[in-house]
C-alpha cells in the first residue's frame, strides 16, 4: 500500500511538471467512419502523455491520479480547447471529447464549454461530449443541469462504454442522450454461437427505438465491420479502420476524404 501511495504521489508530481512544461501532453485523433458510406464523420480526441523517463503513459494510469489530486479540470479544459480549435482548423465534421465524472460534477462546466466554443468559433452541433456509463449514473443528479444546458445550446452527448456498467436503458429515461457507444467487449463477442451477435442487435434495436445513434468501438476485423453495418450501427471506430492519428496525419486523411476500404488498404 505504501508503494502504491508513493507511486501515485510521483505520478502527481510528474503530471504537474508536465502541465508546466507544456510539451509532454498532446492530443491524437481517432476517426469515426459512417457504417454505411465509409466516409469520415468525425473524430475522438485522445489525450497522450509522453513522460520524459517512463515513456508513453496510459490515461488509465494518470487520469485517476489527476481526478484525485484536483488537476483533471485544468487538463480537461486544455483538452477541450485544443480539440475544438483543431476541429475548426482541420475542418473535422464533428469532434468527440471525453469528460470525467469529476468534471461533470462541476457546476461551471456547461458555461466553460460554451465559452470555449465561442473562443474557438466551433459550432456547438459539431461538439460531442462523451461520458462513461458508470460516471453518467454515479453523477446523474449532479450533472443533469449541465447536460440539459449543453444540449439546449446544441452540444451533443454520447454515452461511452455502453454495456460495461449498469447497462440499463431505464437510466436513460430522465436524460436525453444523442448517441451510445457499444463497448469493444461486445464487438469482440460477435459470434452467433456465443450469442454476442444477438446482444449487439438488441442494443441497436433499443437505441434506435429511443432515437439514438449508435457507434461501435474496437472494430478490428472485416467480419465485425460488416456485421455492425448490417445490424444498423451509425458509425464505426477501431484499428481496422484507423489508429489514433496526429493532427497532421488526420489532416492528410481528411484531405484525401477516403472510404473505409481505401484507408484500410493503405495501412496494411
Amino acid at each position: 500500500m505504501d508503494a502504491g501511495v508513493r507511486h501515485r504521489r510521483q505520478i502527481e508530481a510528474d503530471l504537474r511538471d508536465a502541465i508546466d512544461a507544456g510539451d509532454q501532453l498532446r492530443i491524437e485523433y481517432q476517426p469515426l467512419y459512417s457504417a454505411q458510406s465509409g466516409q469520415i464523420v468525425g473524430a475522438e480526441a485522445l489525450l497522450r502523455w509522453s513522460h520524459p523517463v517512463r515513456g508513453m503513459m496510459s490515461p488509465a494510469t494518470f487520469v485517476p491520479v489527476a481526478e484525485a489530486c484536483g488537476l483533471i479540470n485544468q487538463i480537461g479544459s486544455w483538452v477541450l480547447e485544443r480539440a475544438c480549435s483543431d476541429a475548426v482548423r482541420l475542418r473535422l465534421p464533428t469532434i468527440s471529447v471525453n469528460v470525467s465524472a469529476v468534471q461533470l460534477r462541476d457546476d461551471g462546466l456547461a458555461e466553460e464549454i460554451l465559452a470555449i466554443l465561442a473562443r474557438t468559433r466551433l459550432e456547438p452541433s459539431r461538439l460531442e461530449i462523451e461520458i462513461t456509463e458508470t460516471s453518467f449514473i454515479e453523477s446523474a443528479s449532479a450533472c443533469q443541469a449541465t447536460l440539459t444546458r449543453l444540449r439546449a445550446a446544441g452540444v451533443r452527448v454520447a454515452l461511452d462504454d455502453f454495456g460495461t456498467g449498469y447497462s440499463s436503458f431505464s437510466h436513460l429515461r430522465n436524460f436525453e442522450v444523442d448517441r451510445i457507444k457499444i463497448d469493444q467487449s461486445f464487438v469482440n463477442g460477435i459470434d452467433m454461437r456465443r450469442g454476442g451477435s444477438a446482444i449487439i442487435r438488441a442494443i441497436v434495436d433499443l437505441a434506435k427505438a429511443s432515437g439514438m445513434q449508435i457507434t461501435a468501438e474496437g472494430v478490428e476485423t472485416n467480419e465485425q465491420r460488416d456485421f455492425l453495418a448490417n445490424a444498423g450501427c451509425s458509425s464505426l471506430q477501431g484499428y481496422l479502420l484507423s489508429r489514433p492519428l496526429t493532427p497532421a496525419a488526420i489532416a492528410s486523411l481528411l484531405y484525401r476524404n477516403p472510404s473505409v476500404e481505401m484507408h484500410h488498404a493503405a495501412i496494411q
